[in-house]
């Protein structure tokens, strides 16, 4: 029996996209995203414009979890947090949302935002552990389930020294 490896976190690069696509068609089979959607975030990773941080999880060879953000101005968007089911109550998609909220303060964000699926019980659970709270929802965004999805923002204050900061909150739906 060999004991098992602690995820390490790297940056995701373009080969590591067929094993994330694996990955991704698992855990999303309705609304997996696409080759092309990969790659088109990729391209903004990198350089003094990138605007984009999409991490790997790898465990040995085999990749068990991933995560995308974007940014743009004082916003940043939480793209996708995905974690191998085999890895589910570990810690890893904490590790990962760290990660992206740390690259979030890299692009000097005040805001981080994040749709997360009306369904998907674990992933509110851990957004809400660091922070985020609902602000509306998107009525029918994950196609072709028409499901939808719930939109959290986690706002950090200038002046604090946590994670979170002081968030304020107003209800809103937002369609789209």
């Amino acid at each position: 029996m060999t004991t098992p490896v602690n995820p390490v976190l790297r940056e995701m690069r373009w080969w590591d996209i067929d094993p994330v696509l694996e990955l991704e068609r698992d855990l999303f089979p309705e609304d997996a995203w696409s080759r092309g959607m990969f790659w088109s975030e990729l391209a903004h990773s990198r350089g003094p414009e990138a605007t984009r941080r999409y991490v790997v999880a790898e465990e040995g060879e085999r990749i068990v979890g991933y995560a995308g953000l974007a940014a743009a101005g004082e916003l940043a968007d939480v793209q996708t947090i995905a974690v191998a089911r085999d890895h589910w109550g570990t810690g890893l998609g904490a590790t990962l949302l760290t990660e992206l909220l740390r690259a979030a303060t890299a692009f000097e964000c005040a805001e981080v935002m994040l749709e997360c699926r009306i369904d998907n019980l674990r992933a509110q659970k851990l957004y809400e552990r660091f922070g985020f709270e609902a602000i509306g929802f998107r009525r029918g965004y994950y196609q072709p389930g028409n499901v939808d999805a719930l939109v959290m923002r986690l706002t950090t204050a200038p002046d604090s020294d946590s994670a979170a900061g002081s968030t304020s909150v107003r209800e809103t739906e937002i369609n789209g």
